[in-house]
C-alpha cells in the first residue's frame, strides 16, 4: 500500500467525500492520513472527516501555509469546526499566524518528529540528539521518494557526506510494531552510514490532540 491521498477530496473512514454542517474537518499533512484514520477507526470518530494535503509539501514548507489557508477556505462553509493537523513544520510561525487570523487550531509543536514522541520528551533530549535524523513510519516507507531522490543520492551517492556527514545516528520514531518496517528502517540508516535506533512512540501527541478536537 503506497501512502498517496487526494489532495482535493474529504475523507471518511470509507475515503468517501462528505461535507454537513455539525460535522469536524481535519486539514492535514498527507504524511499522517494513515495515522488519523487509524484514530478515527479506533475510536469510533464518525463524526471526523480528513482532508489530506499533499504529503510532498514537507520538502516544500514554504508553501504549507498557502496551501492550508485555501483549504481552510475552500470548506469552511460545510463544517462546524475545522482544525489542521500540521505542527510548524518548517514555516517559521507562518502557520500559526494564519491559523490564528482564520480562527482556526494546529497542533502544538515544531514538526511530526516532536509531537509523535511527544512535544516535552522531544524537547527535552533535543540537545543530545543534534547529530540524529529521525524517520516516521511515513518516511520509512517513503524513504526514497522523500529523502534519497530529491537529495540526488541515486544519481550522486557521494553527496551522502554532504548532506549526513553530520549525523551519527538514524532514529525510526514507531508508530507500529511492524518488524518489516523496522528492517527498512535499518536498511534505510544503513545507506546512510549511521548507527540505527528504533523508539516506539505510537502516536503520541496526535492522539492527545485528536481526543481533544474530536469533543469540539
Amino acid at each position: 500500500m503506497t501512502d498517496t491521498f487526494p489532495s482535493d477530496d474529504t475523507l471518511t473512514e470509507g475515503g468517501l467525500p462528505a461535507s454537513g454542517n455539525g460535522r469536524v474537518l481535519v486539514i492535514a499533512c498527507g504524511a499522517l492520513a494513515r495515522e488519523i484514520l487509524a484514530l478515527t477507526r479506533l475510536n469510533g470518530w464518525d463524526h471526523v472527516d480528513l482532508q489530506c494535503l499533499p504529503a510532498i509539501l514537507h520538502n516544500h514548507p514554504e508553501r504549507i501555509t498557502d496551501a492550508v489557508r485555501q483549504a481552510v477556505e475552500r470548506h469552511r462553509e460545510n463544517y462546524r469546526t475545522i482544525h489542521v493537523a500540521y505542527a510548524d513544520c518548517g514555516t517559521g510561525g507562518q502557520l500559526q499566524a494564519a491559523c490564528e487570523d482564520m480562527g482556526v487550531t494546529m497542533i502544538a509543536g515544531p514538526h511530526c518528529y516532536s509531537f509523535f514522541e511527544g512535544n516535552e520528551a522531544f524537547s527535552a533530549q533535543a540537545e543530545d540528539e543534534f547529530t540524529a535524523f529521525y524517520l516516521t513510519d511515513f518516511l520509512t516507507r517513503q524513504f526514497d521518494a522523500f529523502v534519497w531522490r530529491p537529495l540526488g543520492l541515486d544519481r550522486h551517492p557521494q553527496l551522502r557526506d554532504s548532506y549526513f556527514g553530520h549525523y551519527e545516528k538514524l532514529v525510526y520514531l514507531a508508530q507500529t510494531d511492524d518488524p518489516a518496517l523496522t528492517e527498512t528502517a535499518r536498511d534505510c540508516a544503513e545507506r546512510l552510514g549511521l548507527s540505527f535506533e528504533r523508539r516506539a512512540t505510537g502516536y503520541g501527541d496526535l492522539a492527545t490532540t485528536m481526543a481533544r478536537w474530536a469533543q469540539d
